[in-house]
Protein backbone atom coordinates (compact mmCIF):
# COMPACT_ATOMS: atom_id res chain seq x y z
CA UNK A 1 0.00 0.00 0.00
CA UNK A 2 1.31 3.74 -1.33
CA UNK A 3 0.21 6.83 1.39
CA UNK A 4 1.12 10.28 0.13
CA UNK A 5 0.95 13.22 2.08
CA UNK A 6 0.30 16.07 0.70
CA UNK A 7 1.69 18.77 2.99
CA UNK A 8 4.90 18.79 5.31
CA UNK A 9 3.62 20.95 8.13
CA UNK A 10 2.80 19.57 11.96
CA UNK A 11 -0.01 17.83 10.75
CA UNK A 12 1.77 16.11 7.76
CA UNK A 13 4.94 15.11 9.59
CA UNK A 14 3.12 13.55 12.72
CA UNK A 15 1.21 11.63 10.36
CA UNK A 16 3.66 10.11 8.41
CA UNK A 17 6.20 9.23 11.60
CA UNK A 18 2.65 8.15 12.98
CA UNK A 19 2.06 5.41 9.65
CA UNK A 20 5.78 4.57 9.52
CA UNK A 21 5.80 3.18 12.89
CA UNK A 22 3.39 1.03 12.68
CA UNK A 23 4.93 -0.09 9.44
CA UNK A 24 3.47 1.94 6.47
CA UNK A 25 4.86 3.32 3.63
CA UNK A 26 4.67 7.03 2.97
CA UNK A 27 6.02 9.74 0.89
CA UNK A 28 5.50 13.25 2.19
CA UNK A 29 4.85 16.25 -0.58
CA UNK A 30 5.86 20.02 0.68
CA UNK A 31 5.15 22.87 -2.12
CA UNK A 32 7.55 24.83 -0.25
CA UNK A 33 11.64 24.37 -0.26
CA UNK A 34 12.04 23.74 3.54
CA UNK A 35 10.59 22.50 6.44
CA UNK A 36 8.10 25.47 6.96
CA UNK A 37 8.52 27.69 10.02
CA UNK A 38 5.35 30.09 9.33
CA UNK A 39 3.96 30.96 12.76
CA UNK A 40 6.00 31.94 16.00
CA UNK A 41 5.38 29.33 18.58
CA UNK A 42 2.74 26.74 20.08
CA UNK A 43 1.93 25.36 23.07
CA UNK A 44 2.01 21.46 22.89
CA UNK A 45 -1.05 20.74 25.77
CA UNK A 46 -1.07 17.84 27.63
CA UNK A 47 -2.95 15.72 24.40
CA UNK A 48 -0.42 16.65 21.90
CA UNK A 49 2.39 15.59 24.40
CA UNK A 50 0.45 12.48 24.86
CA UNK A 51 0.64 11.98 21.02
CA UNK A 52 4.46 13.15 20.19
CA UNK A 53 5.30 10.93 23.23
CA UNK A 54 4.03 8.57 21.09
CA UNK A 55 5.63 9.36 17.83
CA UNK A 56 9.03 9.45 20.12
CA UNK A 57 10.23 12.90 20.32
CA UNK A 58 8.63 14.01 23.38
CA UNK A 59 12.19 14.23 25.04
CA UNK A 60 13.44 15.78 21.73
CA UNK A 61 10.65 18.81 22.54
CA UNK A 62 11.26 19.31 26.44
CA UNK A 63 14.59 19.93 25.58
CA UNK A 64 14.01 23.41 23.83
CA UNK A 65 10.68 23.86 25.24
CA UNK A 66 9.55 25.87 28.38
CA UNK A 67 7.07 23.77 30.75
CA UNK A 68 4.66 25.97 31.63
CA UNK A 69 3.03 26.96 34.47
CA UNK A 70 0.05 29.43 34.78
CA UNK A 71 -1.78 31.70 32.34
CA UNK A 72 -2.35 34.78 33.76
CA UNK A 73 -4.83 36.79 32.82
CA UNK A 74 -4.47 40.62 32.90
CA UNK A 75 -6.60 43.88 31.83
CA UNK A 76 -4.74 46.44 29.22
CA UNK A 77 -4.06 48.74 32.44
CA UNK A 78 -2.37 45.42 33.78
CA UNK A 79 -5.32 44.74 36.77
CA UNK A 80 -5.17 40.86 37.25
CA UNK A 81 -7.83 39.19 35.79
CA UNK A 82 -7.69 35.98 37.01
CA UNK A 83 -4.70 32.70 36.49
CA UNK A 84 -5.47 29.02 35.01
CA UNK A 85 -3.36 26.81 36.98
CA UNK A 86 -1.54 25.01 33.93
CA UNK A 87 0.37 22.60 36.44
CA UNK A 88 -3.48 21.50 37.86
CA UNK A 89 -4.21 20.95 33.62
CA UNK A 90 -1.13 18.61 33.60
CA UNK A 91 -1.76 16.16 36.77
CA UNK A 92 -5.67 15.68 35.27
CA UNK A 93 -4.20 15.00 31.52
CA UNK A 94 -0.88 12.99 32.68
CA UNK A 95 1.20 14.88 30.53
CA UNK A 96 2.90 18.22 30.25
CA UNK A 97 2.28 21.42 28.06
CA UNK A 98 4.83 23.03 26.29
CA UNK A 99 5.56 26.03 24.57
CA UNK A 100 8.00 25.44 21.80
CA UNK A 101 8.78 27.66 18.66
CA UNK A 102 7.09 26.67 16.11
CA UNK A 103 10.61 25.92 13.78
CA UNK A 104 11.84 24.07 16.86
CA UNK A 105 9.17 21.39 16.86
CA UNK A 106 8.80 20.96 12.83
CA UNK A 107 13.02 20.67 13.13
CA UNK A 108 12.40 18.01 15.22
CA UNK A 109 9.45 16.38 13.33
CA UNK A 110 11.58 16.25 10.33
CA UNK A 111 14.84 14.75 12.02
CA UNK A 112 11.72 11.68 12.86
CA UNK A 113 11.08 11.28 9.96
CA UNK A 114 14.37 11.59 8.47
CA UNK A 115 15.52 8.75 10.90
CA UNK A 116 12.87 6.68 9.49
CA UNK A 117 13.79 6.88 6.10
CA UNK A 118 10.85 8.73 5.02
CA UNK A 119 10.97 10.71 1.98
CA UNK A 120 10.17 14.45 2.19
CA UNK A 121 10.00 15.67 -1.45
CA UNK A 122 10.07 19.56 -1.13
CA UNK A 123 9.06 22.03 -3.81
CA UNK A 124 6.34 20.00 -4.83
CA UNK A 125 3.33 22.35 -5.31
CA UNK A 126 0.05 20.56 -6.56
CA UNK A 127 -1.40 22.25 -9.53
CA UNK A 128 -4.78 20.33 -9.78
CA UNK A 129 -6.38 16.36 -8.45
CA UNK A 130 -8.37 14.79 -10.56
CA UNK A 131 -10.24 11.35 -11.05
CA UNK A 132 -8.81 8.55 -12.63
CA UNK A 133 -10.53 5.58 -14.79
CA UNK A 134 -10.82 3.91 -11.32
CA UNK A 135 -11.92 6.59 -8.88
CA UNK A 136 -8.79 7.37 -7.80
CA UNK A 137 -7.09 10.60 -7.67
CA UNK A 138 -4.41 11.91 -9.53
CA UNK A 139 -2.16 14.49 -8.10
CA UNK A 140 -0.33 16.79 -10.52
CA UNK A 141 2.57 18.94 -9.42
CA UNK A 142 3.90 22.20 -11.25
CA UNK A 143 7.24 20.17 -11.47
CA UNK A 144 5.50 17.75 -13.53
CA UNK A 145 5.25 14.88 -11.79
CA UNK A 146 2.44 12.80 -11.15
CA UNK A 147 1.54 10.28 -8.40
CA UNK A 148 -1.27 8.15 -7.78
CA UNK A 149 -1.33 6.26 -4.40
CA UNK A 150 -3.41 4.14 -2.34
CA UNK A 151 -4.22 6.78 -0.19
CA UNK A 152 -3.93 10.21 -0.77
CA UNK A 153 -3.80 12.49 3.21
CA UNK A 154 -4.42 15.96 2.38
CA UNK A 155 -2.73 18.08 5.18
CA UNK A 156 -2.26 20.91 2.79
CA UNK A 157 -3.20 23.68 5.37
CA UNK A 158 -5.95 26.25 5.51
CA UNK A 159 -5.36 29.21 3.18
CA UNK A 160 -5.02 27.25 -0.38
CA UNK A 161 -6.15 23.72 0.18
CA UNK A 162 -6.49 21.37 -3.32
CA UNK A 163 -7.45 18.78 -0.81
CA UNK A 164 -10.11 20.40 1.24
CA UNK A 165 -11.53 22.25 -2.42
CA UNK A 166 -11.47 18.47 -3.92
CA UNK A 167 -13.66 16.71 -1.15
CA UNK A 168 -15.50 19.97 -0.02
CA UNK A 169 -16.08 21.80 -3.39
CA UNK A 170 -14.35 25.15 -2.18
CA UNK A 171 -11.80 26.24 -0.31
CA UNK A 172 -13.14 29.84 0.74
CA UNK A 173 -11.23 30.42 3.65
CA UNK A 174 -13.53 32.82 6.45
CA UNK A 175 -11.86 36.27 7.69
CA UNK A 176 -12.71 36.09 11.23
CA UNK A 177 -12.28 40.61 11.45
CA UNK A 178 -9.03 40.67 13.50
CA UNK A 179 -4.78 41.23 12.83
CA UNK A 180 -2.26 39.32 14.28
CA UNK A 181 1.19 40.60 14.64
CA UNK A 182 3.19 37.22 15.50
CA UNK A 183 6.99 37.87 16.93
CA UNK A 184 9.82 35.67 18.67
CA UNK A 185 11.91 37.45 21.34
CA UNK A 186 14.92 36.62 22.45
CA UNK A 187 17.20 38.76 24.92
CA UNK A 188 20.62 37.90 26.79
CA UNK A 189 19.09 38.74 30.43
CA UNK A 190 16.50 36.40 32.58
CA UNK A 191 13.27 38.60 31.49
CA UNK A 192 11.10 35.53 32.23
CA UNK A 193 11.18 33.93 35.87
CA UNK A 194 8.38 32.47 35.72
CA UNK A 195 7.33 30.41 32.59
CA UNK A 196 3.85 31.53 32.51
CA UNK A 197 1.64 32.72 29.63
CA UNK A 198 0.69 36.61 30.48
CA UNK A 199 -2.86 37.41 28.87
CA UNK A 200 -3.48 41.25 28.35
CA UNK A 201 -7.28 41.98 27.07
CA UNK A 202 -8.29 45.34 26.18
CA UNK A 203 -11.39 46.52 24.01
CA UNK A 204 -10.74 45.11 20.72
CA UNK A 205 -7.54 44.20 21.53
CA UNK A 206 -5.03 41.52 22.77
CA UNK A 207 -1.16 40.83 23.69
CA UNK A 208 -0.36 37.52 24.72
CA UNK A 209 3.22 36.76 25.45
CA UNK A 210 4.24 32.67 25.81
CA UNK A 211 7.76 32.52 27.27
CA UNK A 212 10.02 29.72 26.31
CA UNK A 213 12.90 29.63 28.57
CA UNK A 214 14.12 32.66 30.79
CA UNK A 215 15.21 34.60 27.89
CA UNK A 216 12.81 33.57 25.11
CA UNK A 217 9.58 34.06 24.33
CA UNK A 218 6.66 34.22 21.39
CA UNK A 219 4.42 36.72 21.06
CA UNK A 220 1.11 38.06 19.48
CA UNK A 221 -0.51 41.72 19.35
CA UNK A 222 -4.49 41.15 18.08
CA UNK A 223 -6.42 43.93 16.91
CA UNK A 224 -9.87 44.11 15.30
CA UNK A 225 -9.52 44.96 11.85
CA UNK A 226 -12.63 44.96 9.13
CA UNK A 227 -10.72 45.44 5.97
CA UNK A 228 -8.07 43.14 4.98
CA UNK A 229 -5.25 45.36 3.36
CA UNK A 230 -1.70 45.32 1.79
CA UNK A 231 0.70 44.29 4.32
CA UNK A 232 4.27 46.62 4.62
CA UNK A 233 6.94 45.26 7.08
CA UNK A 234 8.46 48.40 7.19
CA UNK A 235 5.69 49.41 9.10
CA UNK A 236 4.91 46.48 11.99
CA UNK A 237 6.78 48.02 14.03
CA UNK A 238 4.88 51.44 14.10
CA UNK A 239 1.59 49.81 14.09
CA UNK A 240 2.08 47.70 17.54
CA UNK A 241 3.72 50.84 19.00
CA UNK A 242 0.51 52.72 18.28
CA UNK A 243 -1.49 49.86 19.51
CA UNK A 244 0.45 49.13 22.57
CA UNK A 245 2.11 52.20 23.71
CA UNK A 246 0.32 52.42 26.84
CA UNK A 247 -0.38 48.82 27.73
CA UNK A 248 1.95 47.49 30.57
CA UNK A 249 5.15 46.10 31.19
CA UNK A 250 6.81 44.39 29.37
CA UNK A 251 4.94 44.45 26.29
CA UNK A 252 6.68 47.78 24.28
CA UNK A 253 10.20 46.03 25.28
CA UNK A 254 9.44 42.53 23.78
CA UNK A 255 8.21 44.60 20.80
CA UNK A 256 10.85 46.91 20.61
CA UNK A 257 13.81 44.47 21.21
CA UNK A 258 12.08 41.72 18.80
CA UNK A 259 14.11 42.38 15.20
CA UNK A 260 11.85 43.04 12.18
CA UNK A 261 12.96 39.68 10.39
CA UNK A 262 10.96 37.90 13.21
CA UNK A 263 7.68 39.31 13.18
CA UNK A 264 4.72 38.77 10.98
CA UNK A 265 1.40 39.98 10.35
CA UNK A 266 -1.57 37.76 9.58
CA UNK A 267 -4.80 38.95 8.76
CA UNK A 268 -6.61 35.55 10.52
CA UNK A 269 -9.15 33.29 8.91
CA UNK A 270 -10.34 29.97 9.72
CA UNK A 271 -12.90 27.13 8.15
CA UNK A 272 -16.53 26.74 8.93
CA UNK A 273 -17.13 23.51 9.80
CA UNK A 274 -17.79 20.78 7.47
CA UNK A 275 -19.48 17.12 7.79
CA UNK A 276 -17.56 15.18 5.43
CA UNK A 277 -13.68 14.98 5.20
CA UNK A 278 -13.14 12.28 1.96
CA UNK A 279 -14.11 11.69 -1.40
CA UNK A 280 -12.75 8.45 -3.04
CA UNK A 281 -9.21 7.58 -1.80
CA UNK A 282 -8.22 11.18 -0.31
CA UNK A 283 -8.81 11.86 3.09
CA UNK A 284 -8.55 15.37 5.11
CA UNK A 285 -6.70 15.83 7.98
CA UNK A 286 -5.33 18.92 10.07
CA UNK A 287 -6.03 22.09 9.07
CA UNK A 288 -7.31 21.34 5.70
CA UNK A 289 -10.14 19.12 7.47
CA UNK A 290 -10.47 21.75 10.52
CA UNK A 291 -9.11 24.73 10.96
CA UNK A 292 -9.30 26.73 14.64
CA UNK A 293 -8.66 30.67 15.21
CA UNK A 294 -5.43 30.70 17.62
CA UNK A 295 -7.63 31.85 20.82
CA UNK A 296 -9.09 27.87 20.28
CA UNK A 297 -4.95 27.39 21.67
CA UNK A 298 -5.51 24.04 19.83
CA UNK A 299 -4.77 24.25 16.24
CA UNK A 300 -1.23 21.83 15.96
CA UNK A 301 -2.59 20.07 19.02
CA UNK A 302 -5.65 18.58 16.84
CA UNK A 303 -3.73 18.18 13.49
CA UNK A 304 -1.25 16.02 15.99
CA UNK A 305 -4.61 13.87 17.37
CA UNK A 306 -5.79 13.31 13.44
CA UNK A 307 -2.35 11.71 12.72
CA UNK A 308 -2.58 9.49 16.34
CA UNK A 309 -6.62 8.76 15.21
CA UNK A 310 -6.07 7.82 11.20
CA UNK A 311 -2.93 5.16 12.10
CA UNK A 312 -5.59 3.47 14.66
CA UNK A 313 -8.38 3.57 12.31
CA UNK A 314 -6.25 2.48 9.22
CA UNK A 315 -4.25 -0.28 11.39
CA UNK A 316 -8.03 -2.08 12.30
CA UNK A 317 -9.43 -1.43 8.99
CA UNK A 318 -6.44 -1.59 6.72
CA UNK A 319 -8.37 -3.95 3.68
CA UNK A 320 -11.41 -1.49 4.08
CA UNK A 321 -10.10 1.96 3.07
CA UNK A 322 -13.87 3.70 3.03
CA UNK A 323 -14.72 2.36 6.70
CA UNK A 324 -10.78 3.77 7.41
CA UNK A 325 -12.32 7.00 6.56
CA UNK A 326 -15.85 7.17 7.63
CA UNK A 327 -14.17 6.02 11.08
CA UNK A 328 -11.77 8.57 11.59
CA UNK A 329 -14.21 11.53 10.31
CA UNK A 330 -17.33 10.17 13.16
CA UNK A 331 -14.31 10.05 15.62
CA UNK A 332 -12.88 13.71 14.73
CA UNK A 333 -15.44 15.96 13.19
CA UNK A 334 -17.27 16.87 16.68
CA UNK A 335 -14.59 17.64 18.41
CA UNK A 336 -13.03 19.96 16.00
CA UNK A 337 -15.86 21.49 15.25
CA UNK A 338 -16.39 22.19 18.81
CA UNK A 339 -12.98 23.47 19.26
CA UNK A 340 -13.43 25.74 15.80
CA UNK A 341 -16.75 27.27 17.05
CA UNK A 342 -15.12 27.85 20.94
CA UNK A 343 -12.41 29.56 19.24
CA UNK A 344 -14.68 31.92 17.47
CA UNK A 345 -16.62 32.32 20.84
CA UNK A 346 -13.48 33.27 22.71
CA UNK A 347 -13.04 35.80 19.96
CA UNK A 348 -16.17 37.34 20.01
CA UNK A 349 -15.52 38.01 23.66
CA UNK A 350 -11.80 39.14 23.51
CA UNK A 351 -12.26 41.49 20.21
CA UNK A 352 -15.63 42.85 20.81
CA UNK A 353 -15.52 46.81 21.12
CA UNK A 354 -17.87 47.53 23.73
CA UNK A 355 -16.73 49.46 26.92
CA UNK A 356 -19.07 48.05 28.82
CA UNK A 357 -19.25 44.49 27.33
CA UNK A 358 -15.64 44.53 28.29
CA UNK A 359 -15.69 45.52 31.67
CA UNK A 360 -18.26 42.80 32.17
CA UNK A 361 -16.11 40.43 30.81
CA UNK A 362 -13.19 41.03 32.71
CA UNK A 363 -15.08 40.94 36.12
CA UNK A 364 -16.40 37.65 34.64
CA UNK A 365 -13.14 36.46 34.57
CA UNK A 366 -11.86 37.92 38.00
CA UNK A 367 -14.84 36.11 39.52
CA UNK A 368 -14.67 32.32 37.50
CA UNK A 369 -14.20 28.81 39.05
CA UNK A 370 -10.87 28.74 37.88
CA UNK A 371 -10.20 25.41 39.14
CA UNK A 372 -13.19 24.06 37.72
CA UNK A 373 -12.58 25.57 34.11
CA UNK A 374 -9.39 23.74 34.68
CA UNK A 375 -11.23 20.22 34.80
CA UNK A 376 -13.65 21.13 31.96
CA UNK A 377 -10.90 22.52 29.64
CA UNK A 378 -9.22 18.71 30.40
CA UNK A 379 -12.22 17.06 29.63
CA UNK A 380 -12.70 18.60 26.51
CA UNK A 381 -9.39 18.16 25.57
CA UNK A 382 -8.82 14.37 26.76
CA UNK A 383 -12.43 13.00 24.60
CA UNK A 384 -11.70 10.57 22.24
CA UNK A 385 -8.13 10.30 23.75
CA UNK A 386 -6.98 7.30 26.44
CA UNK A 387 -6.45 9.28 29.19
CA UNK A 388 -8.53 9.46 31.99
CA UNK A 389 -9.75 12.62 33.70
Amino acid sequence: MKIGILGGGIGGLSTAIALKLEGFEVDVYERHSRPSEIGAGIVCWPNASFVLDQLGVLSQVAKVAGSLNYMHRFSSHGEPLGSLDITQLNQLMAYPSYSILRKDLMAILTQRALELDINIHYQHDVTSLSNNDNNKVCVQFTNGKNIEPDIIIGADGRMNSFARKYVNGNNDPVYQGFINWIGVFECKDEVFTDLSVSDYWGVGERFGIVPVSKTKAYWAGCVVSKNIDKVNPDLYKSELCSLFANWPDPIMKIINKTPLSRINKIYVHDHNPIKIWHKNNLVLLGDAAHSALPTSGQGACQALEDAWHFVHCLKENVNDIPKVFKQFTTLRAAKTSKITMGGRQVASSIFNQDQTFCKQRNLASKNMDHKSTVIGIAKLWTNSLPINV
